[in-house]
C-alpha cells in the first residue's frame, strides 16, 4: 500500500474518547459527526488497538483497496494528537501523494 496523503490535528478529548468515536461513529445520535458525501460509503473497522490505532475500510466504492489509518496519541495537554493516513494500492488516485499536511493544517 502507498501513502496517498496524511494529516495530523489535535482534538480536545483524550485518546480513549476519540478511539470510541472512530470505532463507533453512530454511538451518539444527537451528535452525528461522520457525514458522508454522495460518492462515499460507511467504513468498517478493520483493525483497532485501544486507544492508539484504528484502521477503516475504504470510504469510496470505486477504490475498495483504500484504507484510512488513524494513529492516536496524547498531546501535550489532556487531548489527542490524531494522525490519519490514506493508504491505497497503485496507481495513486492523483498520480502523486497529495494530502500532506502538518499538525497546524497547512497543505502542500
Amino acid at each position: 500500500m502507498l501513502e496517498a496523503g496524511s494529516r495530523a490535528r489535535t482534538q480536545p478529548p483524550p485518546p480513549a474518547v476519540v478511539f470510541e468515536a472512530l470505532t463507533q461513529p453512530d454511538r451518539d445520535p444527537a451528535r452525528p459527526w461522520l457525514r458522508l458525501l454522495d460518492d462515499e460509503q460507511r467504513p468498517q473497522v478493520l483493525e483497532a488497538a485501544c486507544p492508539h490505532l484504528v484502521v477503516w475500510s475504504s470510504l469510496w466504492p470505486r477504490r475498495p483497496d483504500a484504507r484510512v489509518r488513524f494513529e492516536l496519541e496524547r498531546d501535550d495537554g489532556a487531548g489527542t494528537l490524531l494522525h490519519w493516513k490514506l493508504l491505497v494500492a497503485e496507481p495513486l488516485p492523483w498520480g502523486r501523494r497529495c494530502l500532506d499536511t502538518s499538525a497546524n493544517g497547512s497543505t502542500n
